[in-house]
């Protein structure tokens, strides 16, 4: 006869954020995953004690570090310090409570903007270190490198299988439509929405347009992180993207065609354009075998019935 697997038991930190919650989409198909989720009000993940009470408690095999402080350009540079502490606290917690507790597998969930502000293009694993970080979002970026080097040196000192994956530019469901603090592709969403509503003649966007931008679904990073989990000897780090880009300009067209806004859209030349192009090199992830599958105009479709859904139900987030 015989004997019945007991499921692996799965912690999703920040399973209640956009990235968590496409992750618990993704695993909760799966019957031999039993999910572990604690929301923050029940697990502070800043706090030391209580993350490595909860570890020796339930005992996870598997730990899928999604949590995170994050924001836009303005939210970045005008609160560095709670970017920096609050960050660098959840990663040093969720990765030491882990290896203390015997956790046999972490994959730790970065962002592209480790990488040098003028990192070559596409950007490849080994550029990080290399040069200065973009100074609007430093913080953010030396807790992720922080979290990285940790799993890499925590592999290598105690054998344990820690690891990170670095996706690009993510978007899809539950994202933050802030007016001031979201990203770029959520706040073009809701002012188009809001100017087709309102029946404005036109819209202004910062910069020109021309800076590029890569744009993942966070439905194809699930799976992404699904496949990363199953390897036996994965790299220490490794870019999650499409391997393409557009400008923001294409971006703005698609995004007003989405939406159904049909004014005129103005560029205001005079505010600052950023980093004028971020692209991740995925050629190590395409050769093992995975590439993304929700093209933009798909996901970004897809993104605005979502806002729709979120909207009508007072579930947005802002």
């Amino acid at each position: 006869m015989e004997t019945k697997r007991a499921p692996l038991k799965l912690f999703i930190a920040g399973h209640g954020g956009m990235v968590g919650s496409a992750l618990v989409r993704r695993f909760e198909k799966e019957k031999e995953v039993e999910l572990i989720l604690r929301s923050r009000a029940e697990l502070d993940l800043t706090d030391q004690k209580k993350v490595l009470d909860f570890y020796q408690k339930e005992r996870p095999d598997v730990v899928l570090v999604a949590a995170a402080k994050v924001g836009g350009i303005l939210a970045n540079n005008t609160y560095p310090a709670e970017f920096l502490y609050q960050n660098l606290m959840i990663a040093s917690n969720a990765i030491d409570g882990a290896w203390k507790t015997g956790v046999k597998r972490l994959l730790f969930l970065g962002s592209s903007c480790i990488y040098p502000k003028m990192a070559p293009q596409p950007m490849p694993e080994d550029c990080l270190l290399s040069g200065p970080l973009e100074p609007t979002n430093e913080a953010y970026a030396v807790a992720k490198i922080a979290g990285l080097k940790l799993c890499q040196f925590y592999r290598r000192q105690y054998k344990a299988l820690y690891y990170s994956a670095m996706p690009t530019n993510l978007y899809g469901p539950g994202d933050n439509y802030h007016p001031q603090n979201s990203h770029v592709l959520p706040a073009l969403i809701a002012k188009f929405h809001e100017a087709k509503e309102k029946n404005e003649s036109a819209v202004v966007l910062w910069g020109t347009g021309s800076p590029k931008r890569e744009f993942l679904h966070v439905d194809d990073l699930a799976n992404a992180c699904a496949f990363l989990l199953k390897l036996d000897s994965p790299a220490d780090w490794i870019n999650v993207g499409v391997g393409e880009d557009v400008s923001i300009k294409e971006l703005a067209s698609l995004v007003a065609s989405t939406v159904g806004y049909a004014g005129e859209i103005r560029w205001d030349s005079s505010k600052p354009d950023g980093t004028p192009r971020k692209l991740m090199d995925v050629s190590k992830l395409t050769a093992m075998g995975w590439k993304a599958s929700i093209s933009l105009p798909e996901g970004v479709h897809k993104t605005y019935q979502n806002y729709l859904e979120e909207r009508a139900a007072g579930r947005l987030r802002r």
